[in-house]
């Protein structure tokens, strides 16, 4: 990995925007080393691999784990037990079963709700008329804090479709008062911070190219 692009990427961030490391693919050596300069929320979507990350990383107090998968239901206690971050809670019966989960776990996972901006079918997400009608249910919910929205992009757009996009996600959060989006990825992070992004999902831009994706 190259450490001087993560430190790079940290220097361009204004104070509000966050950096979280995506490190599924890539061993504990790399989550160390930036772990070492500073770099304490990391992410991951495979729960074993996360798990056993973490138990190997047990020493290394500051890390803050962030699920950022797609959310399986017969993984979502494994999923509250383990991580203090869920941004990829994608429907409103998984939301309800977490927070019914959070709470016999006697847990306060942090909650980004994943919306659905574009038809593409390969990412899930509420979408945003339902997310607004079911608002005041969502706001009742125990043992969770939603923190704000996130979102993933089409592959494939120019610099302003993509600022386009994440305009509305930036949007929506508004309207609801909430101060997060998490969007922006390796490829487009530059667009989402112009859109008012304040997480970034940054992977191999950070560690250079996983062995999958």
């Amino acid at each position: 990995m190259e450490i001087s692009n993560y430190l790079q990427i940290k220097k361009k961030l204004p104070l509000n925007v966050n950096l979280l490391a995506v490190s599924k693919g890539f061993g504990i050596q790399e989550i160390k080393t930036i772990s070492n300069e500073g770099q304490n929320d990391f992410g991951e979507s495979r729960f074993q691999e996360a798990i056993e990350k973490k138990i190997l990383l047990k020493d290394f107090k500051n890390i803050k784990w962030h699920f950022i998968g797609r959310v399986q239901s017969n993984k979502i206690r494994k999923i509250v037990q383990n991580f203090e971050y869920i941004h990829s809670v994608d429907s409103y019966e998984k939301l309800t079963k977490i927070s019914n989960v959070a709470f016999e776990e006697n847990k306060n996972p942090k909650i980004m709700l994943q919306v659905k901006l574009s038809n593409d079918p390969s990412k899930g997400g509420f979408n945003p008329k339902v997310l607004i009608e079911k608002w005041d249910q969502i706001k009742q919910f125990k043992s969770i804090k939603i923190k704000g929205l996130m979102t993933i992009n089409p592959k494939g757009l120019s610099s302003n479709q993509n600022i386009k996009l994440f305009k509305k996600c930036r949007q929506l959060s508004d309207s609801l008062k909430l101060k997060d989006c998490s969007m922006g990825m390796s490829g487009d992070w530059e667009e989402a911070v112009k859109a008012g992004s304040t997480w970034l999902r940054v992977g191999s831009l950070i560690f250079g190219n996983r062995s999958y994706s």
